[in-house]
């Protein structure tokens, strides 16, 4: 039997109603055989009609359904970060890569030439360099007042999208403000020192009092803490800067000081990745070398750097090379396995990479300023400090841009984790 739906006449309706008052035209549901055909088509016809026109309604239905469900899931609003890049030009993208001296915003090089103030040559330096942001040197410090007005002023110049502005202050050796003898503020011993008292507590303190009067000063990026592990009595160049030779203390330690710095607000810089206190060279003067193999490096020097990966904001690669790691000796810094490979994909850092100076001999004396830029990039990395010649550098990068030697895919890639690390601390405004 087939259940079939009739639409009467009002005369065929009357036929059929049994009180006999007469019934607009409607619809009716009859139960007929199904051998019983219509308008003298056969019943297979008739069937497959009938089948036609359901699988055709619930096809309808079908869609109609989707549509909706589709029509229903509002479109994910972008987000702050997201807005500003979609406005960018490109210079603007290329520049934020890029962390200037601020002596080298005019003078193009790597040398000191004490720019302690914004003036005419600087905003107009600044319009056709839009950098990202600045590393102040001691030469950049006169005093507290100044230091306050000169960051404030180089804010000013920036609309929506304010700069990085840090500096290395890590307390010991390395403070470029406590050791400047012209600014007032607490003294703090070697991280070696301070890991032997056995209180990680002091780490957190040295962290939260840098950052006090770094974000007094007007500054928002501390390139600290040194994360390297110290096992090598050769090293001269990480030696006391490192929390000592153990890595499991050594982790808690630098843990400790990313919060002291977070509670004020400043953000942090775990460095020299993959680890430098096993190399016996200067990396500022010449090729630095760790022979060890990357799971040898998991068991020692990475341990510092995988304790905070998760907190920290950013990450600065070494010069240094691991030959066992990459198979060549190119510099962690420019290195896609050690930056992709390693850092990113199996590490599972998210945050901004920025490298080690430029301008340091190890890649200057090897690399021009443009050539190191754009293999930093396409090795991963987000951030550009200083390179030898910063103009050069500048427009190596949007001339690689241009090309496709760097695909714009690749820029805003970059482009946007800073933007995003920026809108967290209030810099996208």
């Amino acid at each position: 039997m087939i259940k079939r739906k009739i639409i009467l006449s009002a005369a065929a309706a009357l036929a059929l109603c049994s009180c006999g008052h007469s019934i607009p035209q409607t619809e009716i549901e009859v139960t007929t055989p199904a051998a019983v055909t219509t308008a003298g088509a056969p019943a297979e016809d008739s069937s497959s009609a009938a089948e036609t026109v359901t699988t055709t309604a619930s096809a309808e239905s079908k869609a109609e359904e989707e549509s909706s469900s589709q029509a229903e899931v509002p479109a994910k609003p972008l987000t702050k970060a997201e807005e500003v890049l979609a406005k960018l030009s490109l210079r603007e993208k290329v520049g934020q890569l890029f962390v200037f001296r601020f002596d080298s915003l005019i003078y193009d090089d790597n040398l000191d030439h004490m720019v302690q103030a914004v003036d005419d040559e600087f905003i107009k330096c600044r319009k056709k360099y839009p950098v990202g942001g600045f590393i102040a040197m001691g030469a950049n410090i006169a005093s507290a007042d100044q230091v306050k007005k000169f960051n404030s002023d180089v804010n000013e110049l920036y609309g929506s999208v304010k700069p990085f502005i840090c500096i290395d202050e890590e307390g010991g050796s390395v403070a470029r403000v406590a050791n400047s003898g012209v600014i007032d503020v607490p003294q703090f011993p070697s991280m070696s020192t301070i890991a032997a008292g056995g209180d990680v507590n002091k780490a957190y303190e040295l962290g939260s009092t840098v950052g006090g009067y770094l974000k007094e000063l007007g500054y928002n990026l501390d390139l600290a803490p040194v994360a390297d592990v110290n096992t090598n009595p050769l090293n001269i160049v990480i030696g006391n800067r490192a929390f000592g030779s153990d890595p499991e203390a050594a982790s808690g330690y630098v843990s400790a000081m990313v919060d002291g710095l977070h509670e004020q607000g400043i953000m942090s810089c775990l460095k020299h990745f993959p680890g430098h206190g096993d190399t016996a060279e200067d990396t500022h003067f010449l090729t630095a070398a760790v022979n060890k193999t990357w799971e040898e490096m998991k068991e020692c020097e990475l341990i510092p750097f995988i304790g905070s990966l998760d907190k920290t904001d950013m990450v600065m690669a070494a010069h240094i090379i691991a030959p066992k790691v990459t198979g060549d000796d190119t510099p962690a810094s420019l290195s896609y396995t050690l930056m992709t490979e390693k850092l990113r994909n199996e590490l599972g850092f998210e945050g901004v990479i920025i490298t080690d100076s430029l301008g340091m001999g190890a890649v200057n004396r090897y690399y021009t300023s443009e050539e190191c830029c754009i293999a930093a990039i396409q090795a991963g990395v987000d951030l550009l400090l200083k390179p030898a010649k910063d103009y050069e550098a500048f427009e190596g990068v949007v001339k690689a841009v241009k090309d496709g030697t760097i695909s714009e895919e690749r820029l805003n890639e970059s482009v946007l984790r800073i933007l995003n690390l920026k809108e967290k601390y209030g810099l996208l405004v």
